[in-house]
């Protein structure tokens, strides 16, 4: 029974850390978006955005949710989506589109340490984005 309580005790400890981490990087991106969309600043950047998140079938704010999680992870770009009104359908095409391409800055640094090409890794991560988006952006309509 100690075990059991331990475990549990433990695990209780992480799940908090790790909601707590989560919050700390969604909240200040949700927030910032918000007051974004509520100035002319993310409408203007949106609309100029537009015709290249078209290729997408995305609204021009997607273009802000690629840059946050391309620069700062998969976590702040969900913390980006849901301030942002998006169709299950532009969840998914972003989604996928991320998870070729997340966290670029660090993710390239770490795999050009490995020895591989730099600008090889870009090219081929910012590809399969793009490839991916074109095809969920085809199946999804």
């Amino acid at each position: 029974m100690e075990k059991l309580a331990l475990s549990l005790k433990k695990g209780l400890r992480a799940g908090v850390e790790t909601t707590w981490m989560l919050v700390k990087i969604t909240l200040p991106v949700y927030l910032a978006v918000f007051f974004l969309g509520h100035t002319p600043v993310l409408g203007r950047l949106a609309e100029f955005l537009e015709p290249a998140m078209r290729v997408f079938r995305l609204p021009g704010e997607a273009a802000l949710v690629l840059v946050i999680g391309n620069a700062l992870g998969l976590f702040a770009a969900i913390g980006a989506m849901k301030a942002v009104s998006l169709t299950g359908s532009q969840v998914t095409t972003l989604a996928l589109m991320l998870s070729f391409s997340h966290n670029l800055f660090v993710e390239t640094a770490v795999v050009s340490k490995m020895g591989l090409g730099t600008g090889r890794i870009l090219t081929v991560r910012l590809l399969l984005m793009v490839v991916s988006g074109l095809g969920c952006a085809a199946l999804l309509g």
